[in-house]
C-alpha cells in the first residue's frame, strides 16, 4: 500500500500575513475533505496533526467506517483495513494541546520531545518523511510549517511527485509559485488545474492516477 503524505494548515492572523491574506478558507477546508476522501480508501494517508485539519480528516474517516461496501472483505474486517490506511504523527512536545480527535485514529505515532518547540518538530518531520513508500505529497493551504515539510519531503523523496494545491491559497500557492514558475515540474495541464480547478476529488484522483502511471517514489 503506497503512502499519500499531506501537509495542510489553516493561516492564523497572528502570523505573517503573506499567508493569511492570500488564504481561501473554504478552499482549504474542502480540499482537507476532498484529499481524505479520495486517499483513505485506497492509500494510506500520513499527515502531523494540526489541531485544524485533524477534525476534518477525523470527519471523512468515520464516514468511511461505516459506510457500506461491496468488496469481499466482512465488515469487519474491512473496518480492520480502513483503521491501516491512516497514520497520524505528533511530537510530545505539544502533549497538551492534542485535540480530542487524536483518539479516533488507531495508528498514531508520539515522537519523543526535544529540548526546544523547533527541534522538536524537526525530529517529528524526519521521522514522517523518512523510509515511507509515498507515492506523492499535497500541500494544502498553510503557514511556515508547510513550506518547511515541503522542502523536507523533497530532500527524503526526490524522485517523489508533489502537488501544491496553489487555489487555496497561503504557503501551498507560494510553493506552486516556485516550482511552476522556475522550473517545468508540471505540464501546463495539471498546473492549470492545481490553480483554478476545485472540484478537488476528481482533481485528485487524476493527480494520484498520475504518480501510479509512472511518477513513483524510488
Amino acid at each position: 500500500m503506497y503512502d499519500v503524505f499531506l501537509s495542510a494548515s489553516i493561516p492564523s492572523k497572528d502570523r505573517n500575513p503573506k499567508y493569511y491574506d492570500t488564504a481561501d478558507f473554504v478552499a482549504i477546508r474542502d480540499a482537507v475533505i476532498a484529499i481524505a476522501t479520495v486517499v483513505v480508501p485506497e492509500y494510506r494517508l500520513v499527515w502531523g496533526g494540526h489541531p485544524a485539519i485533524t477534525p476534518l480528516i477525523r470527519t471523512v474517516y468515520e464516514e468511511i467506517l461505516e459506510v457500506q461496501h461491496d468488496g469481499d472483505l466482512s465488515d469487519e474486517e474491512f473496518k480492520k483495513e480502513i483503521k491501516t490506511h491512516v497514520l497520524l504523527y505528533q511530537s510530545r512536545f505539544f502533549e497538551r494541546y492534542f485535540p480530542e480527535d487524536n483518539g479516533v485514529f488507531e495508528s498514531v505515532k508520539l515522537i519523543a520531545a526535544n529540548k526546544d518547540r523547533e527541534s522538536s518538530l524537526s525530529d517529528m518531520r524526519d521521522a514522517m518523511l523518512k523510509d515511507k513508500n509515498y507515492l506523492a505529497a499535497f500541500f494544502i493551504g498553510g503557514m511556515e510549517g508547510v513550506e518547511e515539510e515541503f522542502e523536507l519531503f523533497r530532500k527524503y523523496n526526490p524522485s517523489c511527485p508533489v502537488f501544491p494545491v496553489a487555489s487555496t491559497g497561503a504557503a501551498a500557492e507560494l510553493i506552486y509559485d516556485f516550482l511552476y514558475e522556475k522550473s517545468d515540474t508540471y505540464t501546463d495541464e495539471t498546473a492549470e488545474a492545481l490553480k483554478q480547478d476545485r472540484a478537488y476529488i476528481s482533481l485528485f484522483r487524476k493527480l494520484l492516477g498520475m504518480a501510479e502511471r509512472g511518477r513513483k517514489c524510488e
